[in-house]
This record gives C-alpha cells, structure tokens and sequence, in this order.
C-alpha cells in the first residue's frame, strides 16, 4: 500500500528567507550516506578516524596515530583551538561483526608535533592540525584489537575531545587565569598507565607558566617517556619529575615503594597552595586519599580538595574520611530505597547505585563503569549520594549524577 502526503505552507520562499531560515537543496544526511558508500572516511557530519601508525612507548604502552576526518577537524576547530590536554576519545570499534565503545587518553596536544619522531619529514607530518593520537595499553579485547590485529588505514569513528581531566577544570586555576595572578604550583601523580593523560596536560601546564612536579610509579621503564621528561625538564627549570620505580628501592620517595603521606611532604611544596591531578589504579587513588588525611593543611582547609582524579579500573575507591579503604561488598552500606520515576520501578541499594539496579535485574545506561564515559549519567531528583571516588557529598536536590560512581547515602529518586 502507498500513501501520498500533501504538504501545504502559507509562506513564500521569501519569507523563508527573511526568517533566517536556509533550506537544504541536497540534505547532508543523504551526502553522508552515499559518501559512506563510496569511501568509509568521508562524512560531513560524523568524526571519523583511520589508523597509519602504530608506536611502542614502553613494554605495556602503545601509541596509535590517526589521520582525522573532515568532520573531526571542523568540529574540533571550535573547541579552544582543537582539544585540552587531559582529554580522551570514544572510539566505537567493530570486531567480528559486533560494536564496541571504549575510552582513550589523547597524547600531546592539538598542533604539537609527537615528540618521539626524530625525522623531520615525519614530524611534519605527523602534525597533530590533521592527526590525533592515543595511548592504549594492551588489555582486554578491544584494546588488543587495536593495537596487535586491526589493519593500518582501517576506518573507525570516533567521539569528539571529551572530558574534564583538564586545567580549566579547575575554579582556583579559572579564577587565577581571569585576575591574572600568578599560576599556581601543580602536582601532578601516576600510575602506570595513568600517565597517559598527563602527556598533553604537562605540557600545557608548562607552556601557561606553571611549576610543575611529576610522581610516576610504574613496574617497568620507558626510555621513550623518560626522554620526553627529560626534554621538559630542560626547556623549563620549574618542571622537576620523579620516576618511581617500583621494584627498584633506590628510586622510592621516603623509604617506601608506595605513595604516602611523608612521600608527599618530602617534595617540600607548598601543599595548601597547590593543586593535584592524579590518575592511576585505585589502590594508587585510595593511596593518596589516605596520605592527603594524614596531612595538616591551615584551618577550614583539606588536601583532598585540592585533588582532581582521573581512574581506570574495577575496583572503586572508597575514600571515606574514616575508612579510607577500597570499596567492595565487604565494607557494610547502609542500604536506602533509589526510586526510578520514570519507569515506577524501585529497589535497594547497597552499593553503587548501577550495580545494584543490575542486581535487581533492571537496566541501566552505562559504559565505562569507571565514571569516566559518562554514558551512565542521569538526573537525580531528590536525595543524597556520595561519589566513591572522590568522596564528595551530594545535596538532597536535583543534580546530575553517575550511577557507576555513587552509592546512596539516603532513599534517592532518579528521573530515569
């Protein structure tokens, strides 16, 4: 059966034109799908990537470099000249007929040649105005998959820049750049391959006057990443880097293999004035937490607050001001009622608000399950949760929050 749909307007192409309103000839939609019939890479609307080189940083750390699309660089164009340092992307992979979406730190920053590359012609062309690259370590199907099977020039999309692991993120440093007061100092903690997204955020720290320390803690040594600290160090004498290895005691902060409280206060900053980014395993994060509780900073003020996390990893960490554990079913919660408003479904809680709906067989968005995809998030009506990485509170109002992070520390409604 056919139907015939009559379509009738009062108004004048004239008027059209008047209102602002441009209409399509050809819709991009449409350009789009014969041009994906004709070439993979070619879109005008959805960012693209296809591999050309695969780069090995150290023995569990690989380095993927991407030509971009024609979309990618004209979206990214519009975001503070490309991307910040810190950032990631969701690549949405295809592996045996089935999509898989995984996040990945973003190496350097936009318009940064990669430092590795001695040639000078590959340097030129490895300019980051019409590549991207990231850090994966080879772990899990995906990332094995793109780092040991897909062929070179493959074709996968991809997320724009994403993520708040950056300097703007945080209100010291925004109201510091706004007064034009002097930058202050930055420290910056990782744990093996924690350390990808401090490749571009040190940089640009750098490169906005800041002094800089870096605590690396890793197994394994990287002379592709040592020379780059190295050169870093060189170029600005207010970047000093510590390299900790962890099965070698010569290299330990304060006797000990482990962050800790007397490891931090060994590096003589001035902790009150300094901002924190750490990134790395959970015992790593749950770590520092505890290390930052065992320091006195002035009154009415905490080291904790002044430490931005960025994590991989199942385990989450419960940094509880008491405990300062990691959280797993062996820690008791209180358990409360989380209410679905939209779906007039309920259930209770004692443990992340994600794994406990999925206990009670009932589906939620998620991806990552780490609070970084942020494909999880979802509004909260009423009610009080508790972020069981960084500790933070919520209020009892409406807020957005992460299912895969927050466990509810009172009868919480979600609009879900």
């Amino acid at each position: 059966m056919r139907y015939i749909i009559h379509f009738h307007s009062n108004h004048t192409g004239t008027d059209n034109m008047a209102n602002g309103y441009r209409p399509e000839i050809i819709q991009r939609a449409f350009v789009d799908f014969i041009g994906s019939r004709l070439h993979p890479f070619w879109s005008l609307t959805t960012p693209k990537l296809r591999l050309i080189a695969r780069y090995t940083l150290s023995d569990n750390l690989i380095a993927l470099r991407f030509e971009t699309n024609r979309a990618f660089k004209q979206q990214t164009s519009e975001m503070m000249g490309g991307w910040q340092g810190g950032q990631y992307l969701d690549l949405r992979v295809c592996i045996d007929g089935v999509y898989h979406q995984r996040s990945y730190s973003i190496v350097g920053l936009a318009h940064q040649p990669l430092w590795w590359l001695d040639d000078a012609t590959e340097r030129h062309t490895a300019d980051q105005r019409h590549t991207v690259t990231i850090a994966i370590k080879p772990q899990g199907l995906v990332s094995d998959y793109l780092t040991k099977q897909m062929p070179l020039a493959s074709v996968v999309d991809t997320s724009l820049p994403l993520g708040n692991f950056t300097l703007e993120q945080t209100s010291i440093l925004r109201q510091q750049i706004s007064e034009n007061k002097q930058p202050s100092p930055l420290l910056f903690i990782a744990g093996g391959s924690g350390i990808t997204p401090m490749l571009g955020l040190i940089t640009q720290a750098l490169s906005n006057g800041h002094q800089v320390t870096l605590l690396h803690y890793s197994r394994t040594v990287s002379s592709k990443l040592q020379h780059q600290w190295q050169q870093l160090s060189d170029i600005y004498p207010d970047f000093i880097y510590y390299l900790i290895h962890t099965e070698d005691p010569t290299t330990y902060l304060a006797v000990t293999r482990y962050l800790s409280a007397e490891g931090l206060l060994s590096l003589n900053l001035p902790l009150a004035d300094t901002q924190i980014f750490a990134c790395g395993s959970q015992a790593l994060l749950a770590g520092l937490y505890k290390a930052a509780a065992e320091i006195t900073l002035p009154i009415d003020e905490q080291l904790r607050d002044k430490i931005i996390v960025e994590n991989f990893g199942n385990a989450l960490a419960n940094v509880d001001n008491d405990s300062n554990q990691i959280f797993d079913k062996t820690i008791p919660v209180e358990e409360h009622t989380v209410y679905l408003r939209s779906r007039q479904r309920q259930f209770v809680s004692d443990t992340t608000i994600l794994t406990a709906a999925e206990n009670a067989d009932i589906r939620l968005a998620y991806g990552c399950r780490q609070g970084i995809c942020q494909l999880c998030r979802c509004n909260k009506v009423s009610g009080v949760v508790k972020n069981v990485q960084t500790g933070k509170v919520s209020g009892d109002g409406y807020e957005s929050i992460q299912t895969c992070i927050n466990i509810a520390m009172t009868d919480v409604v979600l609009d879900v």
